[in-house]
């Protein structure tokens, strides 16, 4: 299993108590993951695609605590890997789907048909602390990796929205880092490439196992370094 995904299922276990810290990874995951599709009538619905299923058990979770609906769940194997499993969830309600949109700030609708999509993070969903590093533990969750520490630091946000990758970069140095903006293909990314910044960022947002593997690792390269720099001289 790679660094990334051992990342990613410790944040996935973390448990969140607080409703606006869960309106938060919800918005997050619907920005960075979500997909709507509207057809006939006025009827959309909202759906979630990953290959983590414990990120698929975080999903589904956060939408039955936050709105106690029926949502579909559907399990493809990818055809193009052979191995991984495609995890789909889906809200097929209009009803929950236009209250979920609505309460992640995607976009209010109210009575009109109109959907003007926000692609940008509302200052309401990140009003608190708490609620700014939950939004960016699930933004990691849904486009984010880290590279194997072992052989580079990278750790970096993928996402479609040039506004998103904007508010995501600013969400993320508001707390000291300094994160950038790289245009890659059709896709904005938030990146951060020094090994400090990323140990401080997985505290953010809660991974302390897979940050103390980078630590080790990173204080091993160090001893690496002195012990051949001494051989040199």
């Amino acid at each position: 299993m790679s660094f990334s995904s051992i990342t990613k299922n410790e944040l996935s276990r973390i448990p969140v108590e607080d409703k606006c810290c869960e309106i938060a990874e919800l918005a997050a995951l619907v920005r960075m993951n979500g997909l709507i599709q509207i057809s006939g009538k006025g009827k959309i619905n909202l759906r979630f695609s990953t290959e983590n299923a414990a990120i698929a058990r975080r999903i589904f979770s956060l939408l039955k605590r936050l709105y106690n609906i029926d949502i579909e769940v559907m399990v493809r194997k990818n055809k193009q890997l052979k191995k991984n499993n495609n995890y789909l969830i889906v809200v097929n309600s209009t009803e929950y789907t236009r209250k979920i949109l609505n309460d992640v700030g995607i976009f209010n609708t109210e009575k009109s048909r109109i959907f003007r999509i926000n692609y940008s993070i509302p200052e309401s969903v990140i009003k608190n602390r708490c609620c700014k590093r939950s939004y960016i533990r699930a933004a990691f969750l849904g486009g984010g990796s880290i590279s194997n520490p072992e052989k580079t630091y990278h750790l970096e946000f993928v996402t479609s929205s040039e506004e998103h990758a904007k508010d995501l970069s600013k969400l993320i140095n508001s707390f000291g880092l300094n994160s950038k903006i790289v245009l890659r293909k059709e896709n904005y990314v938030v990146y951060i490439k020094e090994g400090e910044h990323i140990v401080d960022l997985l505290n953010i947002m809660g991974a302390h196992s897979a940050l103390l593997r980078l630590e080790d690792i990173r204080v091993l390269k160090v001893k690496i370094a002195f012990f051949f720099l001494g051989k040199i001289t």
